[in-house]
């Protein structure tokens, strides 16, 4: 199924940025100005009233004069807060901003989230591609502002999505591009990521059991509260000191036969609802908004409760943790073992739970999906020489896997610098044998071709001027390391992943496999044998792929796969004793090398043959 065009977006990101940007400076500057004429103006006040406050010692008649100042004192702190309010604001709006023009002048690195926690090295290509850490597609493209934001994009890069979610996708991100102000505002909903809710903790608070189920526990813990203070009342009043005694000795011991049960709940709401306040806004402005895209439509829809609105469910929520958050005050603590009133919080944060807590997984799963379409969204704005992919379908393809790209390059290049190629794999050719010398560019086309498919297959544009695929199952071995404390060598590691790789031909979608310098750890015989063995089993099992090498023996393997397999390269020229590449795809084995003139760039004195060995 192929994906409609999308039309022309007219709009240039970076005039709009650095209008916007400049707009929020100015009103910041006028704003830090009237605020430095708030703090004159309540400096001003405070002596002036110290003043009254001296004069009157002598005319203590007239202390009321005394409140029109200590009132007027009052609005402008009242004014000042707000003010310094919107400064706030304003500068968190110039930060999206600024982060956007990063972003487009290819300033970005080292400034985002970088998703490291996610990187799992057993991943089929989550480290080859780069996916998370410093200068990643994550950082590139991750503009969340909270946990469940973030750990939806992460899941959308790390396994393909269904064609028909990856085309409701890519509406719900064409609907979403030209919304900067609306991105904007969810920006300015939390300062930073790392602060927000875990959304697993909430969910599992929900979903578990009550604490205090039994209704008996409510009754008598608001009884003997209420019966504490009539006991102090009846001490006051009619001298029963007493009952005071009385009532106090037996809500402590209450206190004592519920203090665990009372810890763990009061923990558990503690522990699993923090920054509440930012997920009730993004819940807030996800149900205002006006989509036009059906999966939009859809998230809207699953927010709707029984009667009430899940931002305004949060907010009470959060109160409700706010206050129970003062137990920990040693002033209130002596008063809540004979009051219960932190003990009333937490039936009332129960009766909460027991009425919204199996829709928080549904709310999490909402606010995390619109987070992940409005970061591919402010990809797709940006990016807006990059097209949206076409599918085509298993069916429509005759069960051959399809990888055809027109004037593709590398995401994370500047598309400035980046040089474009084309690149087709698919009936009948399923292999590619990619030669060329050093810095020619190999490495960087192979993940060329592995992001724009992970980019492609969780709903976000890609960098070509057209790429059409059908579902593949990206699976790359270019970043193997070895491990000295596992005892295990790079050789090794590297047939672990390759079986790893072979094992996912089983699975539902044909694998798109991506091999840079396949078993470089061993002899070159070796390496031609067990390179040709792997990729005539994958192929074998409807798999297609390219393996990049500076042997040139096993530029060999495609002459006896017809059809099925060919030679292309990346090569260099020398200009004046400077390595000239151009990047450029070319069919056939490449003819040149470098490696001698680069190890003399650096300085070291090589000779073009080696010297024979002595004779003993």
């Amino acid at each position: 199924m192929d994906a409609a065009p999308e039309s022309p977006n007219r709009q240039n990101p970076h005039e709009i940025y650095s209008n916007r940007l400049q707009e929020l400076h100015r009103a910041r500057t006028r704003e830090q100005h009237r605020e430095k004429l708030f703090g004159f103006a309540k400096l001003t006040l405070a002596a002036i009233t110290l003043i009254f406050v001296l004069w009157l010692l002598r005319h203590p008649a007239v202390v009321e004069i005394l409140f029109a100042p200590v009132a007027v004192f009052v609005l402008l702190a009242v004014q000042h807060e707000k003010l310094l309010h919107s400064i706030r604001l304003h500068t968190r709006s110039i930060e999206f901003y600024d982060r956007g023009l990063a972003r487009l002048e290819n300033r970005w690195a080292g400034r985002g989230e970088t998703g490291e926690r996610f990187l799992d090295p057993q991943h089929p290509y989550a480290r080859d591609l780069d996916l998370f850490g410093k200068a990643s597609l994550f950082e590139l493209v991750c503009t969340v502002r909270t946990r469940a934001g973030e750990e939806t994009l992460a899941a959308w890069l790390l396994s393909a999505a269904p064609v028909p979610e990856i085309l409701a996708r890519q509406s719900a991100v064409r609907d979403l591009a030209p919304r900067v102000g609306f991105r904007e505002k969810l920006f300015l909903l939390g300062e930073t990521v790392r602060v927000g809710i875990h959304p697993d903790a909430l969910s599992m608070w929900g979903e578990r059991g009550l604490v205090f189920p039994s209704r008996a526990a409510r009754v008598i813990t608001s009884l003997l509260a209420v019966f504490w203070i009539a006991s102090l009342v009846a001490w006051g009043v009619w001298g029963l000191g007493w009952t005071a005694a009385s009532m106090t000795i037996l809500n402590l011991a209450w206190a004592h036969r519920i203090h665990a049960r009372m810890d763990e709940a009061s923990d558990s709401v503690e522990k699993s609802t923090q920054d509440l306040e930012l997920l009730a806004g993004v819940l807030s402005l996800l149900a205002r908004e006006h989509f036009a895209s059906p999966k939009l439509l859809a998230l809207q829809a699953a927010l709707k409760t029984e009667g009430v609105p899940p931002s305004a469910a949060i907010r009470r929520l959060a109160r409700i943790v706010e206050y129970l958050s003062h137990r920990h005050n040693a002033f209130f603590r002596p008063l809540d073992l004979v009051t219960f009133w932190s003990s009333q919080l937490v039936f009332v944060a129960e009766q909460w739970q027991q009425k919204f807590g199996p829709h928080i997984r549904v709310w999490l799963a909402s606010v995390g999906e619109l987070e992940a379409l409005t970061s591919l969204s402010a990809y797709a704005y940006e990016q807006q020489d990059d097209v949206f992919p076409q599918f085509v379908e298993p069916e429509v393809a005759g069960n051959n896997p399809l990888f055809e790209a027109e004037d593709m390059a590398h995401p994370l290049v500047p598309a400035h610098i980046a040089v474009r190629n084309d690149f087709k794999l698919g009936n009948p050719l399923r292999l590619v044998i990619l030669s060329g010398p050093n810095m020619a560019g190999k490495s960087t086309f192979i993940r060329a071709i592995g992001l724009n498919a992970v980019l492609a297959q969780c709903g976000a544009p890609v960098r070509a001027a057209r790429l059409r695929l059908s579902p593949l199952t990206v699976a790359a071995s270019i970043c193997i390391l070895d491990s000295l404390s596992g005892g295990v060598s790079r050789f090794y590691a590297e047939i672990q992943r390759v079986k790893r790789i072979a094992d996912l031909t089983s699975g539902p979608a044909p694998v798109l496999f991506l091999l840079d310098e396949l078993l470089s750890g061993t002899n070159s015989h070796d390496r031609l044998a067990g390179t040709e063995y792997i990729v005539r089993s994958l192929i074998e099992r409807n798999a297609i792929g390219i393996v990049s090498t500076h042997d040139l023996a096993l530029t060999q393997i495609p002459v006896a796969m017809g059809d099925r397999a060919s030679n292309f390269h990346f090569e260099d020229r020398l200009d004046n004793d400077r390595l000239i590449f151009d990047y450029k795809l070319k069919p056939g084995v490449v003819k040149t090398s470098n490696a001698l003139q680069l190890m003399r760039s650096i300085g070291l004195d090589v000779v073009s043959e080696p010297t024979p060995p002595r004779q003993l």
